[in-house]
């Protein structure tokens, strides 16, 4: 048995339509954003196709929120023992292939799907990712994305470099760091060994906590830094994300002009969608692909 473990935070008629096709194959469970209201129509939909779902976290970008949301999906779906492998998606993917398919492919897979790169050796916007984990942030409660956000995240940026603050020594973090996408395909003793090390390093948790898209450095440090699971590791998660403006976002919001290059791919979800400017490519995939 395989299960999805989505997160939501909006596009709830779209989060039903994608659910209800997965559901055929996948057991599902969707964490959705404190700020997302569910209806009693949306509660009983989740019901009717035996979806798991919660809602415990408030989830703000840039803030360890969003992994702290995972590691709560992450436990429950590993209350079913028959659970053999996890794939992590958001409210805003769709399947790019047949569903059943999908789930052949990773049928009896031990592998690791999940991109991932050496932290220290990755810039973006110009400043070194390392500095997100190595310097202290606070994104639970500062709005990252307002003016205010961005402008407070520079003087924390500099003001901790002139202060040369150094969190990894002072929490005792001695792993190599990794980032890469949230977003991955990993078999159970890989989800189960992510939760135990967590539960056993509080200091790294802390590190976590206090960091900067922290959702984005958490399993890649943990995985990569074990030995057991180099064989097994692959960097990439079959996912089409285009790393351009569209539709007002960043990455793109997808739409029909992006279907060429979609079948063109070994992709199994493309993200980011939304109803507005996706419908079409939407209706075009599932035809393709039968679902």
């Amino acid at each position: 048995m395989q299960a999805i473990l989505l997160l939501a935070h909006k596009e709830m008629p779209l989060i039903k339509e994608l659910t209800q096709k997965l559901s055929k194959s996948f057991e599902i469970y969707i964490h959705f954003d404190t700020k997302m209201q569910l209806s009693a129509a949306d509660e009983a939909f989740l019901k009717e196709h035996k979806i798991h779902y919660i809602s415990e976290v408030k989830v703000n970008w840039g803030s360890w929120s969003i992994g702290e949301a995972t590691v709560r999906l992450m436990r429950l779906a590993l209350k079913n023992p028959a659970i053999s492998y996890f794939h992590i998606i958001s409210g805003q993917d769709w399947v790019a292939a047949n569903v059943e398919e999908l789930y052949q492919h990773f049928e009896n897979d031990s592998k690791i799907y999940l991109v991932y790169e050496k932290a220290a050796e990755v810039k973006k916007n110009g400043e070194p990712i390392i500095w997100w984990q190595k310097y202290y942030f606070n994104y639970d409660r500062v709005n990252r994305r307002s003016t205010f956000g961005k402008i407070y995240h520079r003087l924390l940026i500099s003001t901790q470099t002139l202060l040369r603050v150094d969190k990894f020594k002072r929490l005792g973090i001695k792993e190599e760091i990794y980032a890469g996408a949230n977003w991955a395909d990993l078999p159970r003793d890989t989800v189960e060994y992510c939760l135990e090390y967590l539960d056993s390093h509080p200091k790294f948790l802390q590190m976590l906590k206090t960091g900067c898209f922290s959702d984005e450095f958490w399993m890649q440090t943990i995985i990569c830094n074990e030995p057991r699971f180099k064989e097994r590791l692959i960097n990439g998660n079959y996912r089409y994300i285009k790393w351009e403006e569209k539709h007002g976002s960043y990455p793109a919001i997808l739409d029909e002009e992006n279907l060429a290059e979609i079948q063109q791919g070994d992709y199994f979800f493309i993200r980011k969608v939304e109803a507005k400017h996706s419908s079409e490519l939407l209706r075009q995939l599932d035809r393709i692909n039968k679902n």
